[in-house]
C-alpha cells in the first residue's frame, strides 16, 4: 500500500536581514527562502522586525513564500525578547511548527519549535576577534538556547565552540555548510592594471593593515600592481586608513567601500589574487567566492577557514607580514602555482551549493518539528 503523503512542515522565517543591503546573513536568508519556498514539503512564511506595513518582500524571493506584514519596531521588542518569553512570535507570524531565526536570535514561541543560526561566536572572544557591534548577539543567543532552541551554524569549528561555551545538548547543535553563488559581473569600478583584492568589512579581525604592509613589500618589486579593498568601515577603519596614508604606494591602494553584487563579482573575476588574512571566521564566504571566480586564494589557517577552503588555498600564518608578502610574490610570479590554485579551487567550490544547504536545513527543520 502506498504511503500517505505527509503534511508539509509549516516554517516561519525571520527575514529582517532582507531589509538592508545583503551581507552574509542576508544572503543566507534569501537563498534559503528561494530554495525552500517552492518545495511541496514546506509551507514557508517570512516575517520582519522593524518594518511596519506590507510589500517589504524583495522581488527575487518569489511568490512561493508568504509575506507577513510588519507589525513591530525592532529595538524595543528585541530587548524584551532577550529577557522575557513574550510576546510570542505567533502573534506576529501566525501558527507554525518551526520558527527559524537566521541572525543570532529567534523570538519566543508558545508551541512552535525554534532554530537559531549562530554563524560565529566572535562576540564571546576578546579583541581583536570580537566586534563591538555584535555584542548584543551574546544576549540573544543565550536567551534562545535557554528557551530550548536548536542551534545551526556553518562549520564544525563553530559548532564545537558553541558546545563548549553554552549549556546546550551537543546533539542540538548542527553544522550545515553554506552555499556560494556569484551574480554576473557588472562594469568594473576600477579598470586598469593587475590588482590584489581584499573583500570584507574593515574590522580588526580581518587584519587588513597586515595586508597593506605586505603589499608595500610586493609593490616595490611589481610596478603597477594595485591593492583594492571593497567593504564597509569597521572597528579598524581608522587604523587601515592610516596604514594606507603612510604607504609609499598609497596612490596604488584603493578603498571602494561597500559594493553591490555585480561589482563584487566583477572585482573577483579580474583579481590577480584574493587575500583573506582573517584572524577568525565562522565560515568565510570570500575564499569560496574567489574560487568560483577562478581567482587564486591566499588566506590563514585559523578557525573555520581550513574547513571551508580545504587544500585549495595558499595558507600563511596570521599577522605575519613577510610570510604574506612572500605568498603574494609566489602567486604573482609562479604561473604554475596560480593555475593549480585556480583548478583546485574550481573543483572544491563545486561542493558548496545553496541547494545542498537547503536540503540539509530542510532535514533539520523536519527533525526539530518531529522532536516536539
Amino acid at each position: 500500500m502506498p504511503k500517505a503523503p505527509t503534511a508539509p512542515v509549516r516554517l516561519a522565517v525571520d527575514a529582517t536581514a532582507l531589509l538592508v543591503p545583503r551581507t552574509g546573513v542576508g544572503t543566507f536568508t534569501a537563498e534559503l527562502l528561494k530554495e525552500l519556498g517552492p518545495r511541496p514539503d514546506f509551507e514557508v512564511s517570512a516575517f520582519v522586525i522593524g518594518h511596519l506595513g506590507q510589500h517589504w518582500m524583495p522581488s527575487d524571493i518569489g511568490g512561493s513564500v508568504r509575506e507577513i506584514p510588519g507589525r513591530l519596531p525592532s529595538g524595543l521588542v528585541r530587548r524584551v525578547w532577550n529577557r522575557f518569553s513574550a510576546p510570542s512570535v505567533e502573534w506576529l507570524a501566525g501558527k507554525s511548527e518551526v520558527v527559524h531565526g537566521p541572525n543570532y536570535m529567534v523570538p519566543p514561541t508558545k508551541h512552535a519549535a525554534t532554530v537559531v543560526s549562530v554563524h560565529d561566536v566572535g562576540f564571546e572572544h576578546d579583541p581583536p576577534v570580537s566586534i563591538p557591534g555584535a555584542l548584543g548577539h551574546r544576549q540573544s543567543v543565550r536567551a534562545a538556547i535557554n528557551r530550548g532552541a536548536w542551534v545551526q551554524t556553518g562549520s564544525e569549528y563553530v559548532a564545537n565552540e558553541i558546545r563548549e561555551i553554552y549549556d546546550v545538548d551537543p546533539e542540538r547543535v548542527v553544522a550545515i555548510p553554506y552555499g556560494v553563488r556569484l551574480a554576473p559581473p557588472g562594469p568594473h569600478p576600477s579598470p586598469g592594471g593587475p590588482y590584489v583584492l581584499a573583500l570584507g568589512s574593515a574590522d580588526r579581525r580581518k587584519d587588513l593593515t597586515t595586508l597593506v604592509e605586505s603589499f608595500n613589500q610586493v609593490a616595490a618589486k611589481h610596478s603597477g600592481l594595485r591593492l583594492i579593498h571593497a567593504g564597509p568601515d569597521g572597528d579598524a577603519a581608522e587604523e587601515l586608513n592610516q596604514a594606507i596614508a603612510d604607504s609609499p604606494y598609497r596612490t596604488r591602494i584603493l578603498r571602494l567601500g561597500w559594493v553591490g553584487e555585480e561589482t563584487r563579482s566583477a572585482l573577483l573575476h579580474r583579481a590577480a589574487a584574493v587575500v583573506y588574512p582573517s584572524l577568525y571566521e565562522g565560515f568565510g564566504f570570500v575564499p569560496l567566492e574567489a574560487m568560483l571566480a577562478d581567482a587564486p586564494v591566499i588566506t590563514t589557517p585559523v578557525a573555520s577557514i581550513p574547513e571551508v577552503a580545504g587544500d585549495s588555498a595558499l595558507y600563511v600564518n596570521p599577522g605575519n607580514v613577510e610570510e604574506l608578502a612572500d605568498a603574494l610574490m609566489r602567486v604573482l610570479c609562479e604561473t604554475e602555482l596560480a593555475v593549480d590554485l585556480v583548478i583546485r579551487g574550481r573543483e572544491h567550490v563545486a561542493g558548496f551549493t545553496w541547494a545542498q544547504t537547503a536540503d540539509a536545513m530542510a532535514d533539520l527543520f523536519r527533525l526539530v518539528a518531529s522532536s516536539g
